[in-house]
């Protein structure tokens, strides 16, 4: 039996070791303080487009439900510490996926999850590059940073109107790329542009931050109506790419306790019409915003990903111990 060995070589799993203590120095610099939260809970992920593991309890549970459900990210949890008054907080740990495995992905990985407290979007990406830049220096490399409004990126780069132009327009814009488009949204040929049309172009040194999302892909951003303007609405998020590699996902963070129950209300209607499991929500992150979520914006790196590109490899077996043909 040859499986035993690891996936990664030494040199990767050592280079892991002196990332996660860079990003630990880092944040002990900026007075962010490192919290664990945990890996299982009560809820499950709303979001249609993410599956979540889920595992039965068998002892004793004092009232509380016996399914539990590995956790995707630790959002909600790290929102509950902010309105019970935390402060500046951040996690470096594991999370977990059912059904993403392949050369990018495996089914659990590790997370850099952070918030700052009365922070914007727009700030957060400095900070986010800065991460990032700290970590490309370990291995002498660094990448500029460059911002644009994904509006902007796909007028350039496609000639569309992703918040304007109809589908037939955005389904045109793929070109020579084949999908069969049955059952596809909106949202989902925007997203097939940037995966197909677009990150293949983006420049290797080049940290590229897309800002001010569709409100359709508002996921838990607030969205910022301008009623002085007849532009469509936009979510307050953004995604860092290094190259094409996509590292980052942050949002200036919904507050409202209501709007939130909207969208997993919505999440959940989705869901249903595509037969997907029903998790249920988080009850106790509909409480922590009801009694308060300070004005905070947040960002989730992945790990995994950024190690696979500091050391240029596609493969994220190469960065891992043992991946999941392994574990």
């Amino acid at each position: 039996m040859t499986g035993w060995q690891p996936s990664a070589l030494p040199e990767a799993i050592r280079l892991r070791a002196r990332l996660n203590a860079e990003l630990r120095a880092y944040f002990a610099e900026q007075g962010v303080l490192e919290v664990e939260t945990p890996v299982l809970s009560q809820a499950g992920n709303t979001d249609p487009n993410i599956a979540s593991f889920s595992l039965g309890f068998s002892g004793r549970t004092e009232g509380g439900p016996r399914t539990r459900w590995l956790r995707t990210s630790p959002e909600y949890a790290l929102k509950r510490l902010l309105a019970a008054g935390v402060g500046d907080c951040y996690e470096l740990g594991r999370v977990f996926r059912d059904g993403e495995v392949g050369g990018r992905h495996n089914p659990e990985f590790t997370m850099l999850e952070w918030y700052r407290l009365g922070w914007d979007h727009h700030r957060l990406i400095d900070e986010a590059a800065a991460v990032v830049n700290r970590a490309l220096a370990l291995v002498g490399r660094a990448a500029r940073l460059e911002r644009i409004a994904y509006r902007d990126l796909y007028r350039r780069e496609l000639g569309v109107d992703p918040l304007r132009d109809d589908d037939a327009s955005l389904r045109s814009a793929l070109g020579d790329v084949q999908i069969e488009p049955e059952g596809l949204e909106r949202d989902d040929w925007l997203d097939l542009l940037m995966t197909h049309r677009l990150q293949p172009r983006f420049d290797p040194d080049t940290l590229l931050a897309v800002y001010d999302y569709p409100a359709s892909q508002c996921a838990l951003a607030k969205i910022r109506h301008d009623p002085a303007q007849t532009e469509s609405p936009v979510a307050e998020r953004f995604e860092l790419y290094l190259g094409p590699v996509e590292l980052a996902n942050g949002y200036h963070e919904l507050t409202d306790a209501a709007e939130q129950q909207a969208r997993f209300a919505r999440d959940l209607d989705r869901r249903a019409a595509r037969g997907s499991e029903q998790p249920p929500v988080d009850a106790h992150l509909l409480a922590a915003l009801t009694q308060g979520l300070p004005t905070c914006a947040g960002v989730a790196l992945g790990v995994d990903r950024l190690l696979m590109a500091m050391l240029g490899t596609p493969r994220i077996a190469d960065v891992l111990a043992f991946d999941f043909a392994r574990g």
